[in-house]
């Protein structure tokens, strides 16, 4: 999706006559929503500067323009694009990031991130070069018809208010050269090396037809992490770190490579929602720590990802080692301590106290994971603790790394890597199931969300979904007995809505989401959490509700019997009700949080409360 495009002509003409910025903010309020004030003062230096770059006849007026082009798959957006055709007719673009920046610091021990002013204060963030040059390569990645035309994209930085230094400029230290070769950084009074570069690639006018190509390119299939998972461990990168990925990344492998050499505890804490990269996170964190030499071993107490990966690995690993570098968070009970140099805690959220089938060892698996490890990373979204027994916290991870001497520091992902990269409609999903206002929407992007009338259409949906890749599944809240009789026999119906009939996923396999004919089946919020699918089918039941007023409502006595989720709230509700209440409101609206953001592209909901779904209908409306 493109915000603005327009021949070069055009935008000049836009830009002179002070139209260019109300353009964009009417078009980026029709596509995405509202902006902040800050956004559109950065608009209106930096496309002036760029005015100043591209007005020359050395450029054809009819290159094309292209602002505020949204990646596909996430929520990031390119400042600037011109393209054109080079000197043998061939497609060919420049991507310019622009920055406001006036002052940088270089970061030494750290890949691409420097130190500027941000928000306020003095962060770190990735090197304007790095950013250009991951957004570059993430275009080639996702566009079919930018490999296959062979379309050269050029990155670039232009910080225009920089002033640099006539020798040893932090923003071109060496540290950065491997960046600045592939993506060039120019600064204040550097505007005609700027169009020196633009017009060594574009030699005559497109017609904004790379453009075109760019944003209407047909799209290679999205990346999964349990598709990729052999070719990570081999040392190949297949998700590139971007952004505050990239910030997390570094920072995680600075603590643990001090912690391996002085042997000093430190925790590091990362907070981020569906989508945003924890898992490629913490599989990357220890392929390049055991790389490092480092014992390491990446935790996580559901075992579906971990019987998926072991699938995916079969034949690339033995059997024992996979089983030593993916564990489950009950594993450190009497592990002595610092054993390992680095543990990486995934879905830290699903942390127990105790451990064991009984729940009757250990005292606390965050306390177990912090003193079996030199170094311990949390991954952690509050907003999916789905069961009575998770414990896993902030807090609580703050309070042990405390009782153990550890350094804590605490950091957070933001940028969007599923739901097609649409923010908004996570935004969309916590305020329409009222765990949290949000009160701008980014709109669906080209997410596929819709509200389907049977269960019968939703099956279909998904299933012809499924043909394409065997990466579409359907689930539902644990609203139905899991008959453990012939629990292998897809005959037996757990799920009967209607005429539809339908079975939990079999007993006899631990890797539904991948096994090749388990389509038919449906998954629940304990076999698919941690998981990720193309498109996923959600069948909403009856612990879920609206009042005539509008008000979300959840009733956990309609989960089903057999759902241990929520077992002990009887008995609790007896002496606190309202405490019963609350955990159960809170594990229900976070189980249908989660199940409705596994799928990258789609989503599909069926309902069983008719009137919940009209509510989810009418948001939908509103929201657009």
């Amino acid at each position: 999706m493109i915000i603005y495009n327009a021949l070069k002509k055009e935008f000049i003409e836009d830009v002179r006559n002070d139209e260019l910025v109300n353009i964009l903010y009417t078009k980026y309020k029709e596509k995405i929503g509202q902006t902040s004030e800050s956004e559109i003062r950065s608009w209106m230096n930096s496309l002036n500067r760029m005015r100043n770059v591209v007005d020359d006849p050395s450029i054809p007026d009819n290159s094309g323009i292209a602002i505020e082009f949204n990646i596909p798959y996430t929520s990031k957006r390119v400042d600037f694009i011109i393209s054109g055709k080079d000197d043998k007719q061939a497609y060919t673009a420049v991507i310019v990031e622009l920055k406001q920046w006036d002052k940088v610091e270089k970061v030494p021990g750290k890949d691409g991130v420097v130190r500027t002013y941000l928000g306020g204060g003095v962060r770190e963030t990735t090197h304007p070069s790095y950013q250009a040059y991951t957004y570059k390569k993430m275009i080639e990645d996702f566009n079919a018809d930018i490999q296959d035309l062979k379309v050269e994209l050029s990155p670039c930085a232009y910080l225009h208010n920089y002033i640099k230094a006539e020798s040893n400029d932090p923003i071109e230290d060496e540290i950065y050269k491997v960046y600045t070769d592939l993506s060039p950084v120019f600064t204040s009074g550097e505007g005609k090396k700027l169009r020196d570069l633009i017009t060594k690639h574009i030699k005559f006018g497109d017609n904004k037809e790379t453009i075109f190509k760019i944003d209407g390119g047909r799209l290679r299939p999205s990346k999964s992490l349990q598709g990729c998972l052999s070719s990570m461990l081999k040392g190949n990168e297949e998700f590139l770190m971007i952004d505050e990925q990239k910030l997390v990344y570094e920072k995680a492998i600075e603590m643990a490579k001090k912690s391996y050499k002085d042997g000093k505890k430190r925790v590091l804490i990362v907070e981020g929602g569906p989508g945003t990269g924890k898992s490629v996170l913490a599989v990357n964190l220890l392929v390049n720590m055991t790389a490092f030499g480092a014992a390491c071993a990446y935790v996580t107490k559901n075992a579906a990802p971990r019987n998926v990966y072991s699938v995916k690995l079969k034949g690339t690993q033995k059997q024992s080692v996979i089983k030593e570098l993916f564990m489950g968070s009950g594993s450190f009970v009497d592990v002595e301590k610092n054993k390992f140099d680095c543990l990486f805690c995934d879905e830290a959220h699903r942390l127990n106290e105790k451990s064991g089938m009984f729940k009757n060892l250990g005292e606390n698996q965050i306390k177990e994971i912090i003193n079996a490890s030199k170094f311990s990373t949390f991954f952690i979204d509050e907003h999916q603790r789905i069961h009575i027994d998770d414990a896993g916290t902030i807090d609580e991870i703050k309070k042990f790394a405390t009782e153990q001497k550890a350094e804590v520091v605490q950091m957070e992902l933001q940028s969007q890597f599923r739901c097609n990269g649409s923010d908004g409609f996570l935004s969309w999903v916590d305020n329409t199931l009222q765990i949290r206002k949000t009160a701008n929407f980014d709109g669906f992007n080209d997410y596929d969300f819709n509200v389907v009338g049977s269960p019968e259409e939703l099956l279909q949906i998904i299933k012809e979904k499924n043909q394409v890749n065997n990466k579409s599944r359907l689930v539902a809240g644990y609203c139905w007995d899991w008959i453990k009789e012939g629990k292998d026999d897809p005959s037996v119906s757990d799920i009967n809505i209607g005429n539809f009939h339908a079975s939990w996923n079999l007993g006899n396999t631990a890797t539904w989401a991948i096994d090749p004919d388990s389509v038919d089946q449906i998954g629940c919020i304990h076999t698919c959490q941690g998981l990720e699918f193309d498109y996923v089918g959600v069948i909403i039941g009856n612990d879920i509700g609206i009042t005539q007023d509008g008000k979300v409502y959840t009733d956990w006595k309609a989960r089903a019997k057999t759902d241990n989720s929520v077992k002990g709230l009887k008995g609790m509700s007896k002496t606190d009700r309202d405490e019963a209440n609350r955990i159960g409101d809170q594990i229900i609206r976070n189980t249908y949080r989660t199940l409705m953001t596994r799928g990258q592209k789609g989503c599909y909901v069926y309902c069983v409360d008719k009137r919940f779904a009209d509510y989810l209908k009418s948001c939908k409306k509103e929201d657009k």
